[in-house]
């Protein structure tokens, strides 16, 4: 549904911009610059709406009409997730229960488990050796 109305949005304002730049100006001539009482006045006499100003109003009001009913619209689908910027933001994860990972010393390797994908395609899964390396909190040993 929300497509079809954002479809028929699109045609209205298209619509709308084409009809408004084929109308004429009001006092488009040059003693309408000047303050001169010309072919029109600006709060004179109004001849009959054109076809040209039927349309336009037409298509104002479905363009309102289809404005405001994609912004109900968007409202409502997203009343349902989370409706705020903080309501989104990254929650902590938990703490991984089970048993600590055992301590290895550092310049010491340990096996870890990969699997390597070429083009989409997913190979075997592979143990490479992995460095242990220095960290602030566990720094190098003394050298021997």
């Amino acid at each position: 549904m929300i497509i079809l109305l954002t479809f028929v949005h699109v045609v209205v304002c298209l619509f709308l911009v084409v009809v408004v730049l084929l109308q004429s100006g009001k006092a488009a001539d040059l003693a309408g610059a000047f303050g001169g009482m010309g072919s029109q006045t600006v709060f004179g006499p109004r001849g009959a709406a054109s076809a040209l100003s039927r349309a336009t109003t037409v298509a104002a009001a479905l363009f309102m009409v289809t404005s405001l009913s994609l912004s109900i619209m968007a409202t409502r689908a997203g009343h349902g997730a989370s409706s705020t910027i903080l309501d989104k933001a990254a929650k902590p994860v938990p703490a991984q229960k089970g048993p600590a990972p055992a301590q290895v010393p550092v310049g010491e390797s340990v096996p870890l488990q990969v699997q390597p994908s070429v083009d989409g395609k997913q190979l075997p899964t592979q143990t490479i050796p992995a460095p242990v390396v220095p960290s602030p909190d566990r720094p190098l040993p003394p050298k021997k």
